[in-house]
């Protein structure tokens, strides 16, 4: 259980946080927040309903938020590895979601966005869910993070899941590399991420930072606190939401106290699209198709806000596609710090955040399973290559109380061209109308194919490196 000494042990921890330094406004702070599971239709700015966000709506309205963003991989720590090194996972060996028994990690050979900071002379915090290696060898701390608080895995990764009762051990919430407490109540779990962020950000006010904030919310278990229990017209899932609108709301009140808002770079997005065998509890897909756990665009496209006050003109709306893959390579064009000298996969989308308008950059891939390629994004047109998925059968009756409804397999024969500027459901093949694009996106594949590799066509990359592994 929580011990009652957290409170306490949160406060104290500023001491901890504190390290006292000359402040270069030339370096911009940099805070990028990550929701788990947190839906494209999920922010009122994106058309929600049933709650309110009004704190991330503020945060578009200030900056520029993308409407065609996307992860590479609708899964949890492939996301991630994706986010913090600007390469696709399955590049480095990463695939799925990592629990309590995986012997490897993401390997400590990449240069993750904190280890690129500091070589630029930032102060780094992790706070959250990490979910790249929970053991010590894989930790936050072992990949450029000053300082770390948070969850080594998801928040359902523990005795209480639904489908797998008594298969995970008690949940650990991990300072630094320690376990500080063993978590059987997730209520205040929000709150206490927020104020260990808060922490960090006035400790290290006189000094360049990066913190970057993974909320465990809104993954199910869904857990919120008496301040917003109750809160939204939905139910659990908006109060939920409500909160981590609240926490960012925070965030940007303290940035303001201390003078730094206009020195604070702030990216907000999420891992994956909504796991809908949940129903009620998971996030709104907006007319996207499926969800979490599929290549389709209900599952990869996310949410994405970049504010900098005095610096990203207010009130920008991008269109054009984009992809997780590309913040690192964006904040190394903003900081001028140098790119890690292994091979990236993204590209600095830095001249789109500012508002520029044009051709689409370059194909996106969206990669899942064990490194199969099922489809490629290049502006408006995408093409899905045939493969397994899963879906809630037709007429099933979503449920509402915390359990999940089930999946049945659906095989997809032929390949798919989409025009997503004028099918955002993904329901109508253009294929024989496209034959030029149609054969540039296949093309692009097999590019893919030649570096990366792909399990449905049987092809091994060579350009695909290992996973950091623990040796027996």
């Amino acid at each position: 259980m929580i011990p009652s000494f957290l409170p306490l042990f949160l406060l104290l921890s500023l001491i901890q946080f504190s390290k006292p330094a000359e402040n270069n406004p030339s370096k911009p702070n940099i805070i990028l927040i990550f929701a788990d599971d947190l839906a494209y239709g999920d922010l009122g700015i994106y058309g929600a309903k049933g709650w309110k966000t009004p704190n991330l709506d503020q945060l578009a309205k200030d900056g520029t938020r993308f409407t065609q963003f996307y992860v590479p991989h609708a899964v949890c720590s492939a996301s991630r590895a994706a986010l913090l090194t600007g390469a696709y996972a399955n590049r480095l060996e990463i695939f799925g979601a990592l629990d309590h028994t995986a012997k490897h990690g993401l390997n400590p050979e990449e240069t993750t966005i904190a280890e690129m900071l500091k070589s630029q002379g930032y102060q780094t915090g992790m706070v959250g869910k990490w979910h790249l290696g929970h053991l010590p060898e894989f930790l936050p701390t072992r990949q450029g993070f000053d300082h770390y608080f948070g969850l080594p895995y998801s928040n359902d990764m523990w005795p209480k899941h639904p489908e797998a009762k008594d298969y995970y051990p008690p949940l650990p919430l991990i300072e630094q590399e320690e376990t500080i407490a063993l978590i059987e109540d997730q209520r205040e779990l929000t709150t206490w991420y927020t104020a260990k962020s808060l922490e960090f950000i006035e400790s290290n006010q006189n000094e360049p930072f990066f913190l970057y904030l993974a909320h465990s919310m809104p993954h199910v278990p869904l857990f919120v606190s008496d301040k917003f229990k109750g809160k939204s017209a939905q139910g659990l899932y908006g109060d939920v939401m409500m909160e981590i609108d609240w926490s960012i709301g925070e965030i940007r009140k303290k940035l303001t106290e201390l003078g730094l808002e206009e020195n604070t770079l702030i990216i907000f997005t999420s891992d994956n699209g909504p796991w809908l065998s949940y129903g009620g509890h998971a996030g709104l897909t907006a007319g996207l198709k499926e969800g979490k756990g599929t290549s389709w665009d209900g599952g990869i496209r996310v949410p994405a806000i970049f504010t900098w006050p005095g610096t990203i003109p207010a009130g920008g709306v991008q269109t054009q596609a984009a992809m997780t893959i590309d913040i690192l390579p964006t904040i190394s064009e903003i900081t001028q710090a140098p790119l890690p000298h292994l091979t990236l996969d993204g590209s600095s989308i830095w001249s789109l955040v500012q508002g520029k308008k044009g051709e689409p950059i370059k194909p996106y891939f969206a990669y899942y399973n064990t490194n199969e390629l099922q489809a490629v994004i290049f502006g408006k047109w995408k093409l899905v290559f045939p493969h397994t998925y899963r879906t809630i059968p037709e007429g099933t009756i979503p449920r509402n109380d915390g359990l999940p409804v089930k999946y049945t397999q659906i095989k997809l024969e032929d390949p798919q061209l989409y025009d997503l500027s004028k099918d955002l459901g993904e329901s109508t093949d253009v294929s024989q109308a496209n034959p030029e694009i149609l054969k540039l996106l296949n093309d692009f594949a097999e590019e893919a194919r030649l570096e990366l590799g792909d399990a449905l066509t049987g092809r091994t990359g060579t350009g695909n490196r290992k996973a950091g592994r623990i040796q027996p």
